[in-house]
C-alpha cells in the first residue's frame, strides 16, 4: 500500500524543523559571504573596440553577399586575435609572467549580431594591468594583421581607460548570498524530511496504528499517586 503525504503534513514537518532549517540557511548564507569576500581574488574589467575595414574598389559595388562575407570575416579576427601570434607579442611588450594561453583565458573577443565592431574584453585581478592589455592586444592586431589577412585598416573606436574606482566583475556577493540562501533551504529542508524519514519512534496513537496496521482500543494515562505526591510534599 503506498503512503501518500498531505500539504499539512508537510508544513508539520518544517514547522517541526523550522529551527534546524533556519540555522542551515543562516550557516550557509554566512559562510558565502565570508568566502565572497576575504576569500575570493575580486576581478576587474577593461573594455577596448575596433573595426576592420577590407580595400574596397572604388567602382565596385557591395553586394548583400559581401556584408554577410564580411561579418563572417569577423570570426576569423576573433581567432587571429586571440592566437599566439598575437598574444606572444603582447606578454613580451608587456614583460608578463605568463604563457600566451594563459592570456588567452583572460581575454573575450566578441562582437555583435551582424556588426563589424569587435569588442575586446580583460578580466584580470590588476584592473591597471587589465587596461593595459586590452589595449595593447589591439595595438598588437592592428600592426600585425596585414602580414595574415588583406585588411586596409583598423580603426579603433574605443580604448580601455583606468578608473579611480573600479567596480569588480566577480565575485558577485549579492548573487552568491542569494544563492546560498536558496541552497540553504534545499538543504535544510531535505535533511529535516530525512530525519523525519529515519525517526521510527513511536509518539502517539497515529504512530501505532501506522505501525501495528490495528486500530487503538484504549488509552493508559499516567497519573501520580497519593504517596508519591505526599512524598513530593514531605521532601520540600
Amino acid at each position: 500500500m503506498e503512503e501518500t503525504i498531505s500539504l499539512q503534513e508537510i508544513w508539520q514537518i518544517i514547522k517541526k524543523r523550522l529551527n534546524l532549517i533556519i540555522l542551515i540557511t543562516i550557516t550557509a548564507m554566512l559562510i558565502s559571504f565570508i568566502v565572497t569576500t576575504f576569500v575570493m581574488t575580486p576581478q576587474y574589467e577593461a573594455n577596448s573596440q575596433f573595426i576592420v575595414n577590407e580595400e574596397v574598389q572604388s567602382e565596385q559595388q557591395i553586394t548583400q553577399g559581401d556584408i554577410r562575407t564580411n561579418v563572417e570575416l569577423i570570426n576569423t579576427y576573433n581567432v587571429v586575435l586571440q592566437s599566439p601570434a598575437i598574444l606572444n607579442v603582447v606578454v613580451e611588450e608587456l614583460g608578463l609572467e605568463m604563457s600566451s594561453g594563459q592570456l588567452a583565458n583572460k581575454i573575450n573577443v566578441s562582437n555583435a549580431e551582424n556588426s563589424q565592431v569587435v569588442n575586446v574584453q580583460v578580466v584580470d585581478a590588476d584592473h591597471a594591468l587589465a587596461v593595459e592589455i586590452a589595449n595593447t592586444t589591439v595595438d598588437v592586431f592592428r600592426e600585425d594583421i596585414p602580414n595574415y589577412m588583406n585588411v586596409d585598416n583598423v580603426g579603433v573606436l574605443s580604448e580601455a581607460a583606468h578608473d579611480a574606482n573600479p567596480s569588480q566583475v566577480s565575485p558577485n556577493p549579492t548573487l552568491n548570498v542569494a544563492i546560498a540562501l536558496v541552497l540553504g533551504l534545499m538543504i535544510g529542508i531535505g535533511l529535516a524530511f530525512l530525519l523525519e524519514y529515519l525517526d521510527t519512534s513511536i509518539k502517539n496513537e497515529e504512530d501505532i496504528e501506522k505501525a501495528l496496521d490495528l486500530p487503538v482500543m484504549g488509552v493508559i494515562s499516567t497519573f501520580q499517586t497519593d504517596r508519591e505526591s505526599y512524598s513530593s510534599k514531605r521532601n520540600r
